[in-house]
């Protein structure tokens, strides 16, 4: 029974939300500049970015500039983005630093009164490798909940992994959760 329920509410997630109106955007704006900054969850797993109870407060803090244009997403309303990142690595964690440059398609799963949820994928270029992710190109997930505060601000909070799905030998993945401003214009 708990999967069929399970199943119904995936199948109804993408109908709620189809609208005229991306949440992520104000009305009338076609651009956004956020800027993001995260905590360092650990690595390991993808599933750290829905499951809290996994994380384990790493040595490292992430700022990330963002670039958006609204877009849509196998009919969703979405977001495409240029994202210019910076992991700061300290303490027993200073050789995992890197700054990286990616690109991303966000699509919103629910819109309900100004907040929304949804996920992202996208691929990043790092400068460097090092002792968790071997490979400089690795992919972005993201999954985020929003609220819209005016028609030119919004704050999402998120997590985010940052891996290269095995394709090395050594692949710990980076994660993390934290929270952005954004502007649309």
């Amino acid at each position: 029974m708990k999967r069929i329920v399970f199943f119904i509410f995936l199948i109804t997630i993408p109908a709620i939300a189809v609208a005229r109106d991306n949440p992520m955007f104000g009305q009338g704006t076609e651009n956004s500049f956020s800027f993001y900054t995260a905590q360092g969850t650990g690595s390991g797993t993808l599933f750290k970015i829905i499951a809290p109870n996994l994380w384990e407060f790493d040595r490292m803090t992430i700022g990330m500039l963002q670039y958006s244009q609204p877009t849509t997403v196998f009919r969703l309303p979405g977001r495409q983005s240029l994202h210019l990142v910076q992991n700061i690595a300290y303490g027993s964690e200073t050789g995992l630093s890197f700054g990286a440059i990616g690109i991303s398609w966000d699509a919103a799963l629910f819109d309900w009164d100004g907040y929304y949820t949804g996920l992202g994928i996208g691929p990043y270029m790092r400068d460097s490798r090092d002792r968790w992710v071997e490979s400089r190109l690795v992919a972005g997930i993201k999954f985020f909940i929003g609220k819209r505060i005016s028609n030119r601000w919004n704050i999402e909070f998120f997590t985010l992994h940052f891996s290269n799905g095995n394709l090395t030998n050594k692949n710990e993945g980076f994660n993390f959760a934290g929270f952005s401003v954004g502007y649309s214009f």
